[in-house]
């Protein structure tokens, strides 16, 4: 018998974990987004993912002229009845989850999309007047199509996420974008319809509740003349986690470089993210951050630290090609020698992951 292929050790894998997660649904996947849009220098945003194990993450790039199919989830029909079709606009370098979705990236125009956890999700009975998109891909539908956060938004108006569920398991996700200006925008799917929060005041994003509800909850707390004594909520919980992480970008120094930029929006990622060993909604449970990401928008670079191994690795988006007909490059983050500038790391894709 044949080994099998990464593309089925990655269907067997989110196979695997949604089993898993489905035994308690509302403690998985969680994950937290911090924008800092503030400063002077520049435009930077990063993320943590959470999962209890690992998302099988994987860099890559992708060129201008791919041809989608936003009606399957890798070999499986998702979408019946009106899927999407598309031919990217733009090129984009992102983190796939299972080889089946992005979970994370940005694209040439300098738009970010970021897919984290919200239980709440309902995308609604199908709509077979709009385009169908799996929700997997439902940010790389973005990324694809639009250089802006308004641009995104009116692709809205033509597209409706479809709930993907493999062995029981839902994909119950919200989504953060933002652009190279500082616009910023939270979409959720409650009870059927689409709820925005657009601007560029909505800089963090966890998990549940309703990004109504987290706001509701970050207004209980007033942080005017702050000292090291102040009470700060310091637990993994997605609320926590939420007004830990706007308590402290409103501490950050404005940055002398873009070096500077980039470790402060990291040293907040750190600071949210969830240690190895801690407990999650029920007792017994457990998940910790894998990895995180971090984007500097006004000079196109992309970090990514996974948390098994020592090092910060980081590309430039300037130094691809995105050309229609280019080959998508792909980066296999889990590896202890890399280090720093990896952009030339990068290597044809074997296969296609979508």
């Amino acid at each position: 018998m044949k080994a099998p292929t990464r593309r089925q050790r990655n269907l067997l894998r989110l196979v695997l974990c949604t089993s898993l997660i489905a035994l308690s649904l509302p403690t998985a996947l969680a994950c937290t987004r911090v924008l800092w849009n503030s400063n002077k220098l520049a435009v930077v945003v990063s993320r943590t993912m959470d999962w209890p194990t690992t998302t099988d993450p994987i860099i890559t790039v992708f060129p201008r002229g791919m041809e989608r199919d936003g009606g399957r989830i890798g070999p499986h029909v998702a979408v019946a009845d009106n899927p999407a079709h598309w031919t990217s606009k733009y090129g984009s370098l992102v983190t796939t989850v299972y080889g089946v979705g992005t979970a994370d990236g940005f694209n040439e125009k300098a738009f970010a999309v970021h897919m984290l956890y919200l239980t709440a999700t309902d995308f609604g009975p199908r709509d077979e007047t709009k385009l169908g998109v799996q929700a997997g891909l439902w940010g790389q539908y973005l990324l694809d199509n639009a250089a802006t956060v308004d641009d995104a938004l009116q692709l809205m108006n033509e597209i409706q996420p479809v709930m993907v569920a493999v062995d029981g398991m839902k994909a119950t996700v919200h989504l953060a974008i933002e652009d190279a200006t500082g616009d910023s925008a939270i979409l959720e799917y409650i009870d059927g319809k689409l709820v925005v929060h657009h601007g560029q005041q909505y800089r963090i994003m966890t998990n549940d509740p309703t990004y109504d509800q987290q706001l509701a909850n970050r207004a209980r707390y007033d942080f005017t003349n702050a000292t090291r004594q102040t009470v700060l909520p310091g637990n993994v919980d997605p609320r926590d986690r939420f007004v830990r992480a706007d308590y402290y970008l409103q501490m950050l120094p404005e940055p002398k470089s873009e070096r500077a930029a980039m470790a402060s929006i990291l040293s907040i990622a750190r600071n949210v993210s969830v240690p190895f060993g801690a407990p999650n909604n029920e007792p017994g449970t457990l998940y910790n951050t894998e990895y995180r990401t971090a984007m500097d928008l006004t000079n196109r670079f992309y970090f990514f630290e996974l948390t098994t191994t020592p090092n910060v690795i980081w590309m430039n988006m300037a130094k691809l090609n995105l050309n229609a007909g280019a080959p998508v490059l792909t980066l296999d983050p889990d590896d202890i020698n890399l280090s720093g500038d990896v952009t030339a790391k990068l290597r044809p894709a074997q296969k296609l992951p979508f």
